[in-house]
């Protein structure tokens, strides 16, 4: 069998469970295997996904550290942004989407009917692709968040809650003499600096990023990546990323998915220098994907 040959029956062989061919017993943590090292913010268990009849996520299982970076990382259309939806129940805004398995926020339940699905997104902030801004001032962009949660008693609460925000993002300084413009007027790095401040304003437990660089120049990426660094001392963050790059310099551990399922997930510097599956290795060499 030549060396095509060998890669395409990995690539093509199916992804049961931990049993995966092409798995090296290593790293510490693989699919299925739970975190033991640090405190779990979000646990999933046999997430399965579908949009109608066609499944997308296939028997997810991962744990999510608290105040870690994980980034998820994989070809186009393999299901990250698909499983990341699911951890604030996103995909419950498309009516074809079924997702079944067990998502917990902190042990409680996050597909529970009885959930409050507002008070979950409270909890589980998101930032998009594109930046979001709402077509308000600065100041409402952010205020709006904590004034809907009831989160202040007064303006001045409500003045520190946006002083607060938008320092934590880098960004006060910025535009502290221009609160009343309207947020899209910012510049594409700093917009989208607005909409992660907007998401710390109601004091979330984990912050969801969806590709949130891509629509970025190099310089406001470089200053976003700074900022996530800073966030993780607060929040658990998920970010998925198209960058190898960007997962190598963000995160501390990084989650490599495949057609659907995930493949592996380990600390970021094992899964670049030496992953435990032949999948994970031909991908991050440029082999495919």
């Amino acid at each position: 069998m030549d060396q095509r040959e060998s890669f395409m029956s990995v690539v093509e062989s199916p992804m049961n469970g931990v049993n995966l061919p092409g798995a090296r017993e290593q790293g510490e943590q693989t699919i299925g295997r739970p975190l033991l090292d640090r405190k779990v913010s979000m646990r999933c268990r046999n997430v399965d996904v579908f949009y109608g009849d066609k499944q997308a996520i296939h028997d997810v299982s991962l744990d999510i550290g608290k105040h870690e970076v994980l980034a998820m990382i994989g070809p186009s259309g393999c299901g990250k942004s698909t499983f990341l939806r699911c951890l604030n129940r996103m995909n419950d805004t498309i009516d074809i989407c079924r997702v079944e398995g067990s998502l917990q926020l902190d042990d409680e339940d996050i597909q529970d009917p009885g959930m409050d699905v507002e008070l979950l997104r409270a909890r589980v902030g998101m930032v998009f692709q594109k930046p979001n801004p709402f077509p308000k001032s600065i100041y409402e962009n952010i205020a709006y968040g904590p004034r809907i949660h009831g989160l202040t008693r007064d303006k001045s609460e409500l003045d520190e809650i946006v002083e607060n925000a938008l320092t934590r993002a880098g960004l006060w300084n910025e535009v502290k003499d221009r609160l009343d413009d309207v947020g899209t007027g910012l510049s594409g790095g700093q917009q989208q600096r607005l909409c992660i401040a907007r998401a710390i304003a109601i004091n979330p437990e984990v912050i969801l990023m969806d590709e949130p660089c891509s629509a970025l120049d190099p310089i406001a990426t470089a200053t976003v990546e700074e900022l996530i660094d800073e966030l993780r001392q607060r929040y658990t963050i998920v970010i998925v990323t198209h960058s190898m790059q960007q997962a190598a310099r963000v995160s501390q551990r990084t989650a490599y998915f495949h057609m659907g399922r995930l493949v592996e997930v380990d600390r970021t510097d094992r899964i670049f220098t030496n992953p435990g599956h032949e999948l994970t290795e031909a991908y991050i060499t440029g082999r495919f994907g």
